[in-house]
């Protein structure tokens, strides 16, 4: 392994609590007429906010945690990626569109009103940036992500590990809809073969979209998917990680 590409959200941040609140009330900006609750804390809505984090997995960028909100407030099951992804083709793609960018204006607008009360809600993973620093000389470290740059370059500040990611291995949103994009370019960019790459993501859906470059690919089992997305990954010759053992796994003894 020359180059280790993480996610940001659900492999470094646990960001699932501020990504429930502003897709909360980015869905009622856009929908005024939802019957979900405002909610300006987690506590406001415990049942609602464990059943958004149940299908995050299943979804890609943040027009994703609307397709999730409108099928929990219309009492749809998701039970698997077949079944949310044709629920995803029958919704307004101009909708959605407006819900994508509303998202990340309410989001800029509540990290300039509150920095600190917006930083607060997304902890890192605790041990995961001490490894990432006693390893640092093993391999390139590089970010690929669907979330913005500036709120990625913010938090990376906030943990003290800006210096592990140099400017040109941050990827964010804007690299493509999909992580085969940022992986092509983090190739492509250092020079390296494809098969010299490992991909950690917490999301099932973007390994296997990764998985025909020949990149080595790992589930981190801390984000937010549970057993039924750690059984799909093993069967699809995903490595599945703990922080117990992601050291080990990914870097050797």
């Amino acid at each position: 392994m020359k180059l280790l590409a993480l996610d940001f959200d659900g492999v470094i941040s646990d960001s699932a609590p501020e990504a429930f609140l502003v897709a909360v009330a980015s869905y009622r900006d856009v929908w005024p007429g939802s019957r979900l609750p405002a909610v300006g804390a987690i506590d406001d809505a415990p049942a609602l906010y464990r059943a958004f984090v149940e299908q995050m997995p299943l979804g890609n960028r943040a027009e994703d945690f609307a397709v999730v909100l409108r099928a929990l407030e219309q009492d749809v099951a998701l039970p698997d990626q077949p079944t949310y992804d044709a629920f995803f083709r029958t919704q307004d793609e101009a909708e959605l569109l407006a819900f994508h960018e509303h998202f990340y204006e309410v989001r800029s607008a509540w990290a300039a009103r509150d920095p600190e009360g917006w930083l607060d809600l997304m902890a890192p993973y605790p041990g995961f940036l001490e490894m990432l620093r006693r390893r640092r000389g093993d391999a390139l470290l590089a970010i690929a992500t669907a979330k913005d740059r500036a709120s990625v370059e913010r938090l990376l500040v906030r943990y003290g590990i800006e210096d592990l990611f140099p400017g040109e291995r941050v990827l964010d949103k804007e690299a493509g809809r999909h992580k085969r994009a940022h992986l092509e370019a983090l190739a492509g960019r250092h020079g390296l073969d494809p098969a010299e790459l490992t991909f950690v993501d917490d999301k099932l859906n973007h390994l296997e979209s990764v998985a025909g470059l020949g990149v080595r690919t790992a589930l981190a089992g801390w984000g937010y998917n549970g057993p039924r997305e750690h059984l799909a990954a093993r069967r699809g010759g995903h490595l599945v990680l703990s922080l117990d053992d992601a050291e080990a796994i990914l870097f050797g003894a």
